[in-house]
């Protein structure tokens, strides 16, 4: 049998869970439905049926993110494929399918988005293994979602009559209140998933067939990739020139090998935060809460917190509080987020685009206060990492460890601190923090200066091929 290697699209173009979810910390990357990231829970409902470590498409700007989350949870090293820029699905998939036939094989390729809920895995499971062998023969297939309500956000496949995997009628774009009720009243029609099965010689050979620009765009790209270990750089140039299209305008909707396998899984796309309160628990009152929350006289609220929130006689809220942003908002008017959006990026606010925790090759850094001349980070180096040697010729740092070992690099001494140790970096200092250890390296980092900027570094040497 043909084997089964998962592609997980983690690109940062989805939708906005603002002030947890920006262009620059997208929602796979969160743990909003349970312990772990929604990109990590995509990887373990599939882990048991994949044969192949998975083909990861993410940006640019999460690839040490994508790589330490899988890192994680024990997944096996993926190939992460890089975007300069976003181009949709259809280049993101071809791309994925380059790469696996690069590997050596022609696999089936069971592409998922990593940003969405599937409270059935098993069944999900189970409906991959049954739409397997169809796949196999040629048949691009999609998974439907069986509908339970006159939904209006999703688009729609209509699907031939019979059982099983079915012949797609054709696609429908997201329909009006009335059009999505006669829908559900007629049957036959299911929520469009954005999952595929599909083998990566057959999805590359209808893509040439109808998009014959982005088949070629793509291989440009591809085949002028920088391979850094498990990164592969799409060239930007090539990608920039390809043409954007979606895996449905570009090939399903004109292929006559498009099939569809409805299923009921308990699948949400967690389009907003009141559909995420829909998937999660909720207690007797219809309040449903992640992390510290107390709610007290309240009914069918959710709340997320990092700190302790109490909701005390509310109805029909979201409270998201954050370490950048709070946001409340009735359950009915959130999708409205997108105003606040626009509202900082017109303003040129900075929590438009940026996260307070920032993921670097070597680890993390957090930054928990600044002011005027100081700044406070939390920095996090993975076990055998190492920043690069540098200097800085306006601010000076102090290094307090916390928890694990540094190795210090300062001008011509090397040397070794342990928790509760600390030392100090002058202006214009070589230097250089290492994690020789087992552990996670911890540290506080206090800053002072005038000028505190990121761009304030001279780098000497480094690992991670940056300048």
């Amino acid at each position: 049998m043909t084997k089964l290697q998962p592609v997980l699209l983690s690109g940062g173009s989805g939708t906005r869970l603002w002030p947890l979810s920006r262009e620059a910390y997208p929602k796979q990357f969160l743990a909003l439905a349970g312990d772990d990231t929604m990109l990590q829970a995509t990887w373990q409902r599939v882990a048991a049926i994949a044969d192949a470590a998975p083909i990861v498409v993410a940006g640019e700007e999460h690839r040490f993110l994508v790589a330490e989350q899988l890192r994680q949870i024990g997944a096996p090293t993926p190939a992460i494929l890089l975007e300069p820029v976003g181009r949709n699905t259809a280049p993101a998939i071809a791309a994925a399918a380059m790469q696996a036939l690069r590997e050596g094989d022609d696999p089936l390729l069971l592409v998922l988005p990593s940003d969405h809920v599937v409270r059935d895995a098993a069944a999900f499971r189970a409906a991959v293994q049954g739409a397997m062998p169809v796949a196999e023969a040629g048949a691009l297939v999609t998974f439907g979602i069986v509908p339970d309500a006159p939904e209006t956000g999703f688009g729609y496949i209509e699907a031939a009559p019979g059982d099983g995997v079915r012949k797609v009628l054709r696609f429908v774009e997201k329909p009006d209140a009335a059009t999505a009720q006669g829908y559900l009243a007629a049957g036959g029609h299911y929520w469009n998933s954005g999952m595929f099965l599909l083998r990566a010689s057959r999805y590359l050979e209808e893509l040439a067939k109808f998009r014959p620009d982005i088949n070629a765009g793509t291989r440009a790209a591809f085949d002028l990739a920088q391979r850094d270990g498990d990164f592969i750089r799409l060239d930007k140039g090539a990608f920039a020139a390809c043409p954007a299209d979606s895996i449905d305008y570009a090939v399903m909707e004109n292929t006559d090998a498009a099939m569809v396998l409805p299923v009921e899984i308990g699948w949400n796309d967690v389009g907003s935060w009141s559909a995420l309160w829909e998937v999660s628990a909720q207690d007797a009152a219809g309040n449903a809460h992640h992390g510290d929350v107390i709610a007290i006289d309240s009914r069918n609220s959710y709340a997320y917190a990092r700190r302790l929130v109490a909701l005390v006689g509310v109805d029909d809220l979201v409270v998201v509080e954050t370490d950048d942003a709070v946001l409340v908002a009735r359950k009915d008017r959130v999708q409205q987020v997108k105003d606040v959006v626009a509202r900082l990026k017109s303003d040129g606010r900075t929590q438009a685009a940026l996260h307070r925790e920032v993921h670097r090759p070597w680890g993390s850094y957090d930054s928990i206060d600044m002011a005027e001349g100081f700044q406070v980070k939390r920095i996090k180096v993975r076990p055998g990492a190492r920043l690069s040697l540098q200097s800085h010729t306006r601010r000076a740092e102090h290094w307090i460890v916390v928890r694990g070992t540094a190795r210090v690099t300062r001008d011509n001494d090397v040397f070794e601190l342990f928790a509760n140790q600390s030392t100090y970096i002058p202006i214009g200092a070589k230097h250089r923090l290492e994690n020789p250890g087992a552990e996670m390296l911890e540290l506080i980092e206090v800053q002072s200066g005038d000028y505190l900027g990121e761009d304030d570094i001279v780098r000497y040497e480094d690992v991670y091929g940056r300048s």
